[in-house]
């Protein structure tokens, strides 16, 4: 497989100034009626004039002779180069692809939707212009299969696949560095650099993002309450301890039981609670 090799032009001005005195030499044969100089100079011009190029910076030319790879200017300015040369003009500047929301499945078959946003450039012109057909749609056709690979390596979250470390929603920089190597295999036979590669949409596709969201929602709940009941059972523990330590009341097992339940019913409810107020005695 070639690479690309540097291509040393004339400098343009320089020939320019030679174009110019072909110019007054056809003139001056024409005046001085030697018109057979004249008619050997105008084709000369035609072609001298031909092969000036301009090279813009982070801008390239290839060129080709006959079919033959002669190699790249990328060096920015005014040149002169051989005037049957085909020239073809690659950008070096960075580029972003911010790619189309596909659907995928997960790694636990989950339909989800991703999309990622890419920033890439040109490194080697050779690989650019000859090794694929059309470099800038097989960056955008490259990155969407890497990312369908990706989807399938890992998990949405670990609500299903529990043993799940890293998860594409929790991933962060891990799942984004794995997305960013995949891609960079896949493009370095166009010759294209990777700058960065980053997932910037995901989400469960609409015929299931209802009912997982109820279930996380679920699942937060869950969560909670176990907090809940975990800090009301230590309340009602130190109330108990205080109680007998103060000796401000002798409980006995029923009254410990009444009083367990009602703390836990005020402390765990949904509800403020509505006290009843007894205005008899203790047993009544």
């Amino acid at each position: 497989m070639k690479n690309e090799k540097t291509y040393t032009a004339v400098s343009g001005y320089l020939m320019l100034l030679i174009l110019l005195v072909i110019l007054l030499g056809t003139i001056f044969s024409f005046l001085i009626g030697m018109v057979w100089i004249g008619g050997v100079l105008i084709p000369l011009f035609l072609l001298t004039a031909i092969g000036f190029t301009v090279v813009n910076p982070n801008e390239s030319s290839v060129l080709v002779l006959f079919g033959a790879y002669q190699g790249t200017i990328k060096k920015n300015g005014f040149f002169w180069v051989n005037p049957f040369f085909v020239r073809k003009k690659i950008s070096l500047r960075a580029r972003n692809f911010d790619s189309e929301t596909i659907k995928v499945n997960d790694k636990i078959g989950n339909p989800i939707k991703i999309g990622c946003v890419l920033v890439w450039k040109v490194d080697d012109t050779y690989k650019a212009a000859f090794e694929v057909d059309d470099f800038v749609h097989f960056v955008f056709v490259q990155s969407e299969t890497a990312l369908r690979k990706l989807a399938g390596i890992y998990a949405y979250d670990n609500f299903e696949d529990h043993d799940a470390q890293i998860t594409l929603r929790s991933g962060g920089d891990e799942v984004n560095h794995k997305l960013e190597n995949e891609i960079r295999e896949r493009l370095a036979i166009a010759g294209i650099t990777v700058i960065e590669a980053r997932i910037n949409f995901i989400a469960y596709s609409e015929e299931i993002a209802g009912a997982m969201l109820r279930r996380q929602q679920a699942t937060a709940v869950v969560a909670a309450r176990f907090k809940i009941v975990e800090g009301a059972i230590s309340m009602v523990q130190m109330a108990l301890e205080q109680l007998n330590e103060k000796e401000i009341v002798d409980l006995d097992d029923d009254k410990k039981a009444a009083m367990v339940s009602n703390l836990m019913v005020v402390l765990c409810g949904d509800k403020d609670p509505s006290p009843v107020i007894n205005t008899g005695t203790l047993n009544h």
